[in-house]
């Protein structure tokens, strides 16, 4: 499993260290540097091509998780995220993202229960 735990789920952007991109409640993450990019450019179109892309793995998110934090994945990336999350005991939900789009949501936000 120690393999698993370093597989990119996908791409995060940030500003600085510490100014990660976030949906308003949630950072940011897109399944492709692509997702990325086009979504940076649709919230500030002056500044989209000026911030930082990282990928991130399981691990990473994992850990963001268990301190509290709340992600925003697309789909691409939740189809990456979520087998590895359920085998590692995480309590998260499968998704239905097509029933997102027709409601308008563009992302999942998962924050693990009692880690806020």
């Amino acid at each position: 499993m120690s393999s698993d735990r370093n597989q990119v789920i996908g791409y995060f952007a940030y500003d600085s260290p510490t100014k990660v991109i976030c949906t308003g409640e949630a950072c940011v993450i897109a399944g492709s540097r692509q997702a990325t990019e086009e979504y940076l450019l649709e919230i500030d179109p002056a500044r989209g091509k000026f911030r930082t892309i990282k990928k991130t793995t399981f691990d990473e998110i994992k850990r963001g998780l268990l301190l509290g934090a709340a992600y925003a994945f697309d789909k691409g990336a939740y189809r990456r995220f979520y087998p590895l999350a359920k085998h590692e005991g995480l309590g998260v939900m499968d998704a239905d993202f097509e029933k997102h789009q027709v409601e308008g949501l563009r992302f999942l936000i998962i924050q693990l229960k009692g880690s806020s």
